[in-house]
């Protein structure tokens, strides 16, 4: 059982939610990944998400794309983002990371390559925004055979058929984007949400994950009341960017715990 399925299975039996922060690699500065990382997980985190800076985005709203570029100026690449879950494993061997960012920097290092060495650093899922189902059998069969998590979006325009077809293929969770848009918008509408997820367990037996548009702590009580886990970054990446240095790991801690004790409720 791998370690996103080990901490769904517990959170189900202590009937609580999974909280899955969204953080971009290298951002602020390539320094402070790892300790934000451990900050998160020691206020109540419990999947992480990784993003791997990148030029085009094409999901992300106006904070991740300039967390990217911040981060792309520091020169961080896919490998770099490897070596840092490589030294966050040097203390936590337990709380599962996941990789979210898009194909072109695993397209040039070659899935295979990519695979084996998220497997040796201690990567647990791979979400890869540009790359459908229809496009990803032979990419994420190396992933599986590496025992990676192969995790997939689903839309609030997602058809049925595509739906099926992602439940085929899924591993760990699945990230249900709770609106049309790109991430951090500010329209989110918790009633279509509500309505929306039972339709996608006709299909779908794994977790489900929703996130983008989710700001405080009030909006993410309210979709673990409908979902298994509640995703946000761009509020988190606001945080990091708003702070002064020395603030910075407090300020994160502060929102963290917010969100979790709002899901424990």
């Amino acid at each position: 059982m791998s370690r996103i399925a080990k901490t769904f299975a517990r959170l189900q039996v202590q009937g609580r939610k999974a909280l899955i922060p969204f953080l971009t690699a290298g951002f602020p500065e390539p320094a402070h990944t790892v300790p934000l990382l451990h900050a998160m997980v020691e206020v109540g985190a419990d999947v992480l998400e990784l993003g791997v800076p990148f030029s085009d985005p094409m999901a992300d709203g106006p904070t991740i794309q300039r967390a990217s570029e911040q981060a792309l100026r520091h020169g961080v690449s896919l490998r770099g983002v490897l070596d840092m879950v490589a030294e966050f494993r040097q203390r936590d061997q337990d709380t599962p990371v996941v990789l979210m960012g898009y194909g072109n920097p695993i397209e040039a290092m070659g899935w295979e390559a990519f695979a084996r060495r998220c497997a040796l650093v201690g990567v647990d899922g791979v979400l890869t925004v540009d790359f459908p189902p229809e496009e990803s059998h032979t990419a994420f069969a190396h992933l599986e055979a590496h025992g990676l998590d192969p995790i997939f979006l689903l839309a609030p325009t997602t058809r049925d058929e595509r739906i099926a077809e992602v439940a085929g293929l899924a591993r760990g969770y699945v990230y249900y984007v709770s609106l049309k848009g790109v991430t951090g918008a500010a329209n989110l509408d918790l009633s279509a949400v509500e309505a929306r997820l039972p339709a996608l367990r006709r299909h779908i037996t794994l977790p489900i994950g929703v996130g983008f548009g989710i700001r405080d702590a009030e909006t993410a009580r309210r979709v673990a009341a409908v979902a298994d886990a509640v995703v946000i970054g761009s509020r988190i990446v606001q945080e990091i960017e708003n702070s002064t240095p020395e603030a910075m790991l407090g300020n994160v801690k502060r929102f963290v715990h917010g969100l979790r004790v709002a899901l424990d409720e």
